[in-house]
């Protein structure tokens, strides 16, 4: 009987609850140490994910962006390529001719390229008595008139052409004062 009295008295109850209590504190931690890590692992898929579909929505953008201007590029180019064609026609049209069918032969011509330049939506641009702007024309030489008022141009050599705003060619003149 001995030995069952010192085993009943070895048996505390009370001790035990406590270190139940101390391990339940470490479980706890470990369950939330998880929960952490998953939602910093999402919120930096999450974040990841809205970056790539900005990046994409960016690349769309652009790409649109640089079709539309190299059509504008393409057109402006070709209509450049014909502008000595027009400025030809120009000279052969100020020439006095005795010869009616020829003159009117390269007035038709004239008309049919205007017309094309103008469905195109080219534009002439640099008249004598103009303002002389700097972003529109090339100043080749400079003549003192008192009759006309400062910047202003008094002959242009060859006219300049825009494509909406966009400068095809720039228009030389001749600046007065």
């Amino acid at each position: 009987m001995a030995k069952k009295n010192k085993e009943e008295k070895t048996e505390p109850i009370q001790p035990e609850a406590q270190p139940e209590q101390v391990r339940e504190l470490p479980e706890q931690a470990a369950q939330e140490a998880p929960v952490v890590d998953w939602e910093a692992k999402y919120n930096a898929e999450h974040d990841a994910r809205l970056r790539v579909a900005a990046e994409y929505d960016n690349y769309r953008k652009r790409t649109q962006k640089e079709k539309d201007a190299s059509y504008s590029n393409g057109k402006s180019d070709a209509l450049s390529k014909l502008l000595p064609v027009y400025d030809d026609l120009e000279r052969a049209l100020a020439q006095p001719t005795e010869d009616a069918a020829y003159k009117k032969g390269v007035e038709m011509t004239m008309n049919e390229l205007v017309k094309i330049f103008t469905g195109l939506g080219l534009e002439a641009f640099g008249a004598p008595g103009d303002t002389f702007d700097p972003n529109l024309h090339n100043a080749v030489m400079h003549a003192e008139d008192p009759e006309l008022g400062e910047n202003t141009i008094s002959a242009v050599f060859q006219k300049g052409f825009r494509l909406g705003d966009k400068v095809v060619r720039f228009a030389m003149v001749q600046v007065a004062n």
